[in-house]
């Protein structure tokens, strides 16, 4: 049993997370409330915990339809060799920070990728750009379409300025305010739809049938998850010996675009994808091997995505290892964990692949990079993890 190394009189709560294609369920010891301010409780693991499905990279190819077609079928799907051309004038090449705290937990040195950093604070501006740079531009000058819960409008909202051309994003009527307000300062026209994500997007496609102009989707879209990918080149060039990387998931464009990145240069680096548990769809339709639709209740409204899309499901079947889930409390304990002990301001969905190793550091084999994906975080939330983090689940600055 690995017992807790910082504070021996933390409690322990049960949760329960559903891991690996099996869909084998998760329930173990994890750190709570500490009983002072400004002390750590590290993570604990029970006997009866199941760890997530341990596979390397040519069985996770395998299993999709043998290893060297099924990576050269999601590698070549994929120029990101392209979107980083088109890129690098623009963006950031945002920079990886160790993480003491992460690393002390896990034993194994750990690494954050700062797209918190990136202009628009997400990387979700990287696929939106390549993708306007790529199009054709008689059609791009039509003027751009999107929908997106926020991040993905922002992306937009900058390419499109930068381009000279309008902008119409749709927006979930629950869209966050904040995020809306960026997207308007940056010259898009936004408007609300009553509904989900999805209702945002069939608004979206029936104003292009109707009207023309360049849809640019959130993540199922070849020349979206190729910019996505840049930051998978990235991490093969600025960490030496990495060997896993975690990811957070709502569509799949960054997952399945940093895999086939990491694919076309190592073979030997695990990636995992980390989906809220009141999101599950893509981790469902992962271990199912066929889209799934379930409903998004989470505050990581980022990746609160109903059902993955086709071309980022069927990358990620090919090419990523492990698909896992964390429950609210995680998330908000990463946030905490991150302000504290790294200094970094994120949102709930950019945390999620520090709350996976809060609770399960065993994911971290060798030198590991976890993906701070956003850092668009709301006035209300960032009260809470300021205040969580002058409380009990505050963690002492590395």
């Amino acid at each position: 049993m690995r017992q807790p190394t910082e504070n021996p009189t933390c409690t322990t709560s049960d949760k329960t997370e559903t891991t690996g294609k099996t869909g084998k369920t998760r329930t173990g010891k994890t750190g709570a409330a500490c009983p002072a301010a400004g002390t750590a409780c590290a993570t604990g693991k029970d006997d009866n915990d199941v760890p997530p499905r341990s596979v390397t990279p040519a069985a996770a190819a395998g299993s999709a339809g043998g290893a060297d077609g099924a990576w050269a079928v999601g590698c070549d799907a994929i120029d990101v060799t392209a979107a980083a051309v088109v890129l690098a004038p623009v963006l950031r090449r945002t920079r990886v920070t160790p993480s003491s705290h992460l690393s002390r937990l896990t034993g194994v040195p750990v690494w954050l990728k700062c797209e918190n950093e990136q202009r628009t604070a997400s990387f979700k501006l990287r696929g939106a750009f390549a993708r306007l740079a790529l199009a054709d531009p008689a059609v791009r000058a039509l003027g751009v379409v999107a929908a997106s819960a926020g991040n993905h409008a922002q992306g937009v909202a900058y390419a499109a300025a930068h381009f000279g051309v309008p902008a119409t994003i749709f927006v979930p009527a629950g869209a966050s305010p904040v995020k809306v307000a960026r997207t308007r300062r940056l010259g898009a026209r936004v408007e609300h739809v009553h509904g989900g994500i999805d209702a945002a997007l069939l608004a979206a496609e029936a104003t292009v049938r109707g009207h023309g102009g360049l849809l640019v989707h959130p993540f199922d879209d070849p020349t979206v998850i190729a910019g996505q990918g840049t930051i998978g080149l990235e991490l093969t060039e600025q960490i030496p010996g990495l060997r896993t990387v975690l990811v957070g998931i709502g569509g799949g464009g960054l997952i399945s675009g940093i895999a086939a990145a990491i694919r076309q240069r190592r073979r030997d680096v695990r990636v995992i994808g980390v989906q809220a548990a009141g999101a599950p769809a893509f981790a469902l339709s992962w271990r199912a091997g066929r889209p799934v639709r379930v409903p998004a209740a989470t505050i990581a409204d980022g990746i609160a995505v109903r059902t993955p899309g086709t071309l980022t499901l069927a990358l990620a079947t090919a090419l990523v290892d492990d698909v896992i889930t964390v429950d609210e409390d995680a998330l908000w304990e990463a946030m905490v964990a991150l302000l504290c002990a790294d200094g970094q301001t994120v949102e709930p969905a950019g945390a999620a692949g520090t709350a996976a190793l809060l609770r399960h550091p065993e994911l971290a084999q060798g030198p590991t990079a976890v993906v701070l994906s956003g850092g668009n975080i709301d006035p209300v939330t960032a009260g809470r993890v300021r205040a969580l983090a002058a409380g009990p689940l505050g963690i002492p600055a590395a």
